[in-house]
């Protein structure tokens, strides 16, 4: 079905008039042409079509519509890409022809994926030198996409550092923190009861001031029976999670045996 024909369909379902349709953004006379296909709306036109009517607009869109020049050079670098021939989908990015605002942003993600994957296969080919030209490269793409994230970076740090031993020390000097993932990690070592893993695991957080963090130190060190250290962590609770960091300050200064902290703590407990 084409473009027009399904557009009509949808207005048609959704009951309303074509002046509806067209609000204040584009006129009757154009959603008109549209319908009967003798004119094709821009991207924009067709987005704002699509949302008016609560249909994504590849539902608008068959497999030969074509809304860029770039299209095909999309489909093609994402199918090699998908076949990890990482050098293959870089060739055919060279065909890529810019601006463009449809592709833009996925042409630069899919630059740095590629060189990134590139990369890693000439590391395991010993071609060093190569891959470190990648890398370089890659750290220049990432302004092309806002789709570069922290996590490709610190793929690309490593990759580097594999890359040029001599710049492994620089490499991870730039790495992103990791302490959300050693914050889960810590997490779960709690709750599998490895309570000096937890530790352990919160030691080489490098923000060490988030009330998760003293959460689970506390948690793990009250386990562990170490009252005043844990204290030291739920003290730090008793603004941000009183419910909790109460009772437990009250419970590790009774084990303690500093019965008037305990008291204090217990008075507060039931007097917030």
């Amino acid at each position: 079905m084409e473009l027009g024909k399904r557009l009509r369909q949808a207005r048609l379902e959704m009951g309303i008039s074509q002046r509806q349709l067209c609000g204040d953004t584009i006129t009757r006379n154009m959603l008109s042409k549209i319908e009967n296909g003798s004119a094709m709306p821009s991207l924009e036109t067709l987005c704002y079509l699509a949302a008016v009517l609560g249909k994504p607009v590849s539902f608008f869109l068959d497999e030969n519509t074509v809304t860029s020049a770039n299209q095909q050079v999309m489909s093609e670098a994402r199918q090699a890409y998908r076949l990890q021939d990482y050098g293959k989908a870089l060739k055919i990015l060279e065909k890529y022809r810019r601006p463009d605002p449809v592709f833009d942003d996925e042409r630069g993600l899919l630059l740095v994926l590629s060189r990134l994957g590139l990369a890693q296969q000439s590391l395991e080919k010993g071609q060093g030198p190569y891959a470190r030209q990648l890398l370089e490269a890659a750290g220049q793409d990432r302004a092309l996409t806002p789709y570069y994230t922290a996590e490709l970076e610190r793929r690309r740090l490593l990759l580097l550092a594999a890359a040029c031993p001599e710049q492994a020390a620089a490499a991870g000097a730039a790495l992103p923190p990791e302490d959300d993932a050693l914050l889960l990690r810590g997490q779960l070592a709690l709750e599998q009861g490895k309570y000096r893993r937890c530790i352990a695991l919160l030691d080489a957080c490098e923000n060490q001031d988030l009330s998760r963090w003293h959460y689970l130190r506390g948690e793990a060190l009250f386990a562990l029976k170490d009252y005043r250290a844990a204290a030291e962590q739920y003290h730090a609770l008793e603004d941000t999670d009183p419910a909790h960091s109460l009772g437990r300050l009250e419970s590790c200064y009774r084990e303690l045996e500093d019965y008037k902290m305990a008291y204090a703590y217990a008075c507060r407990r039931r007097n917030p």
